[in-house]
């Protein structure tokens, strides 16, 4: 037994197939006739069922109403043709069977007519029904000269002809209805509305071949009987092809899009609008060469009344046309002429020139936009009005539109910019569309449009975008592109960049307001500029930043020289600002270009020079040398080491012993930080700077508060009177929450206040000293101990003595270091010590590391010490091991 395996194929179709080679068999036993009549109900019945199983698996309704129709006809059709071999025998001229097959044609029609893309109303209605009956028309005078006619005599009486040819007629009428609305489809049911018109056609042609049959009584064309059936198993696998072949792109919604979009789909779109011509000529030379060749047979009223009605339907189609057409053209000149007004109520002005630029025609807005009249204008030549450095590109431009096909891609529209002579002599920039006009090829449609204010608000962004608006200097984008362009240049090694800072800016904005510091910088500006070179790029590069280039320096003294003409120009007379004024002094960098620089590096440079002036103190001049930059990394690489040595714990804590000179007892110790990074020792001074630049001082100072809190407060529980003493920067007493901290370190420790001592040094006294003093007495509110470090050397005033609570002062090393050798030195210390004891202080002396050092100080009085003769910082291990009083045996 054979086995059907291909899943493709759906078992209706297997025994539709089956079905027909059934029917080809009877044949050899039975009529043609019954034999072809049962392969078109087989035939049908595969269509049916096809229809049916693929309608259930389509999700779009419109889709499936149509394939619904398509199925309920070719049933209806079944049913028709099957039973009419039986009802042929009636005496009934029409029998119930041509009935159902006329009514399965009708649904077929229907069901095709939902294939199409849109009904179509209104005038597409008239339109479509015209070319229907044209078409229908002239195919049954093609068929009546050449068959229909000469069967008419064989026929049996008008009568009879009429009702045989009634089923066929009405095939054709249904067929040719719904053709127009099938044939343009462009959805995805287009190929079964296509293979369904075929079908009705198909069905048309079977018809009229049995009507034919019947009225001639002559045998069945095998063709004819077979037709039917084929068409029949053809359009049952359309739905199956359609949807294998169709792949997943092919369901996006750009399927039910127009695909006569390029050319070709243009050419197939009119051929088919002409197919209804078509079929009325092939008509007309049919009717004709019979009508040479003997007249045509049958009434003659029939073809002729076909005849007229075609005429008279193609004469009503030209008359419709024409108003169209005159429709159309009353629209294009009321859009024309609102489109023109809309023009000039904006301000364009309208015109119709030639290719060769001659005025035609100019609205009204050229008088109110450009002062000319245009009565003066009409028959003169455009470029008589344009710049005549445009004139050339607007030739060219409109030569390219004399000679470019219409169809090409631009649509022959194209845009003009050029500058147009106004009536008062001025040049005014313009913006201008050229199009072709419908009324000639050879004229221009242009609408211009004064651009003037746009091109001035352009210039204003672009100057805006380039200049500071300070100063109305050129701004830091501008120096930097302009810096590039001179670097690209040969001879780059006369080039030098100069950066300049004002020192002691930003106090110049916290006191008299952020406005007057920008009429300073105004005022700075100006000064600088008189300064520098006419050939010399001045710019502010932000702030209270300027910079320089000097595109030909000539040697390096001529960069110098500017650079400290730059400084006395700043210097050289206060700024008067808000009824005050205002001294400044500047702080200048130079570097300069060579050929391996780059114009960021060279800025950079410039800057790096004017960071190392200010950091030495300005007024200033330097010169960029490589180890600047070298040492600016360094502090970089320093800062990241920094931060991840607090994340990783690589700091620790020594402790410096502080003794009772008159017992020699150790009564304190001051908490030294120590860095070891990668198991190698940092100095103090190499990472306690950057910590304060970057503000890492404030989380370092937290940790080492906490913990040196935390080891003296277990060594005083073990009754152990001993105090501790920090070193604060500025940073730390500035800090947000730096009071609560102190107080919260303490708390967590256990640690009292009055074993605490916090030392700042006199500099910090004298800057910001309202706020550092407010600072400092909230810490002593909380009972804290405070110490003067580096006492003498100068900074403050007595005067802060008696405004801030001061418990200690010590006495600078460089004092000490003195003392025996250096009489002044030593008179200096005595008087510090005395100064202390008079105000009730502690006295205590830094650096002691001689015996004689020692001695003098206990002659002195001076109360406390510590150096390296009395102990050197160690660890918390090696104050352990001074608890036992193993120091005052040491001393």
């Amino acid at each position: 037994m054979i086995r059907w395996r291909d899943p493709r194929v759906p078992p209706a179709a297997v025994a539709g197939f089956g079905a027909a080679g059934l029917a080809a068999a009877l044949a050899d036993g039975a009529s043609a006739a019954v034999a072809g009549t049962v392969a078109g109900v087989a035939a049908a019945a595969v269509a049916v069922v096809s229809l049916i199983m693929a309608v259930l698996r389509i999700a779009d309704r419109r889709e499936a109403r149509a394939w619904r129709w398509l199925a309920g006809g070719a049933a209806t059709w079944l049913a028709g043709a099957g039973v009419r071999p039986i009802a042929d025998g009636t005496p009934f001229a029409v029998s119930f069977a041509d009935l159902m097959v006329l009514a399965g044609t009708a649904m077929l029609a229907i069901g095709t007519g939902l294939c199409a893309v849109r009904p179509a109303y209104g005038r597409a209605s008239l339109r479509d029904a015209s070319d229907a009956y044209v078409s229908a028309a002239s195919i049954f005078l093609v068929g009546w000269v050449t068959l229909l006619g000469p069967a008419y005599h064989d026929s049996g009486g008008p009568a009879v002809f009429a009702v045989t040819l009634a089923s066929p007629v009405l095939c054709l009428a249904f067929t040719c209805a719904v053709g127009p609305a099938v044939l343009p489809a462009r959805r995805s049911a287009g190929p079964v509305g296509l293979a369904a018109l075929g079908l009705l056609a198909v069905l048309t042609a079977t018809e009229t071949a049995g009507a034919l049959t019947r009225m001639t009584g002559d045998d069945p064309s095998p063709f004819g009987l077979w037709l039917a059936p084929v068409a029949f198993l053809l359009f049952a696998a359309v739905p199956w092809c359609r949807r294998t072949a169709r792949t997943p792109a092919a369901s996006d919604p750009g399927d039910n899009a127009d695909a006569g979009s390029g050319a070709g789909g243009q050419a197939a779109s009119s051929l088919i609008a002409a197919v209804p011509l078509i079929l009325v000529l092939v008509a007309t030379v049919a009717l004709v060469l019979r009508l040479l060749g003997g007249g045509v047979a049958g009434p003659p009223a029939v073809p002729a009344l076909v005849a007229t009605s075609v005429v008279a339907v193609l004469v009503v189609r030209l008359f419709v046309m024409l108003a169209d057409a005159g429709r159309m053209r009353r629209l294009m000149d009321l859009g024309e002429r609102q489109l023109q007004d809309l023009a000039e109520s904006t301000g364009d002005v309208v015109l119709l020139c030639d290719h060769a630029g001659v005025v035609r025609e100019i609205g009204e807005g050229v008088e109110v936009t450009y002062g000319y009249r245009p009565e003066d204008m009409v028959g003169g030549s455009i470029f008589d009005y344009i710049h005549p450095e445009d004139v050339p590109g607007i030739q060219m431009a409109l030569r390219a539109m004399s000679l470019e096909d219409e169809h090409a891609e631009g649509g022959g529209t194209c845009m003009i910019g050029c500058r147009v002579r106004a009536a008062d002599g001025t040049w005014r920039p313009t913006e201008s569309v050229a199009t072709r006009h419908s009324r000639g090829e050879n004229l221009l449609l242009v609408t211009t449009r004064d651009v003037s204010g746009q091109e001035a608000l352009r210039n204003q962004v672009a100057h805006l975008t380039f200049h500071d608006g300070v100063t109305g200097l050129p701004n830091r984008a501008y120096f930097e592109e302009r810096t590039r362009e001179v670097l690209a240049r040969p001879g780059v090694n006369s080039v030098a960049v100069v950066f300049l800072d004002l020192d002691g800016f930003t106090a110049v904005n916290d006191s008299v307001g952020h406005a007057s510091g920008d009429y300073l910088l105004g005022q700075a500006a100006r000064r600088l500029r008189a300064a520098v070179r006419a050939d010399d790029t001045l710019a502010r590069w932000g702030g209270d930043e300027f910079a320089v280039l000097l595109e030909v320096a000539g040697d390096a003294q001529t960069a110098v020289d500017l650079a400290e003409r730059l400084v006395r120009a700043v210097s050289a007379e206060p700024f008067r600002v808000a009824d005050r004024d205002i001294a400044m002094t500047a702080s200048v960098g130079v570097a300069f270009a060579d050929e391996e620089v780059s114009s960021a590096d060279l800025i950079r440079n410039a800057d790096v020079a004017m960071a190392r002036a200010k950091d030495i103190g300005g007024p200033r001049v330097e010169v960029f040398a490589a180890h600047m930059h070298a040492d600016v990394v360094r502090r970089l690489e320093l800062a990241a080491d920094l931060q991840r040595a607090l994340l990783e714990d690589q700091f620790a804590i020594e402790y410096q012993p502080m003794m009772d000179l008159a017992t020699s007892r150790v009564t304190a110790v001051e908490a030294l930080v120590r860095w070891w990074r990668d198991g190698a020792f940092v100095p103090p001074e190499r990472f306690l700077g950057p910590a304060e630049d970057t503000g890492l001082i404030v989380p370092l100072g937290e940790w080492i508060l906490r913990r040196a809190c935390r080891e003296v407060a277990a060594w005083r529980a073990s009754s152990w009177d001993i105090g501790l003493s920090l070193n604060l920067s500025a940073r730390q007493i500035m800090a947000p929450r730096f009071v609560e901290t102190v107080e919260s370190a303490l708390a967590e420790s256990g640690l009292p206040p009055s074993a605490l001592t916090l030392e700042v040094i006199e500099e910090m006294l004298v800057e910001d000293a309202e706020e550092t003093l407010t600072r400092l007495s909230e810490l002593r509110e909380l009972g804290v101990r405070l110490a003067i470090d580096d006492f003498g050397t100068g900074y403050a005033s007595l005067a802060l003595l008696r405004q801030l609570p001061v418990d200690m002062i010590k006495v600078d090393p460089s004092f000490v270091s003195g003392l025996g050798a250096d009489e002044t030195l030593t008179l200096l210390t005595r008087t510090i010590v005395r100064l202390g004891h008079d105000l009730g202080l502690i006295v205590v002396a830094e650096g002691i590391e001689r015996p004689e050092q020692l001695d003098l100080l206990r002659e002195m009085g001076c109360t406390r010490g510590q150096g390296f003769l009395v102990a050197r910082p160690m660890d918390a291990r090696g104050i352990d091991d001074l608890m036992p009083a193993g120091l005052h045996s040491a001393v």
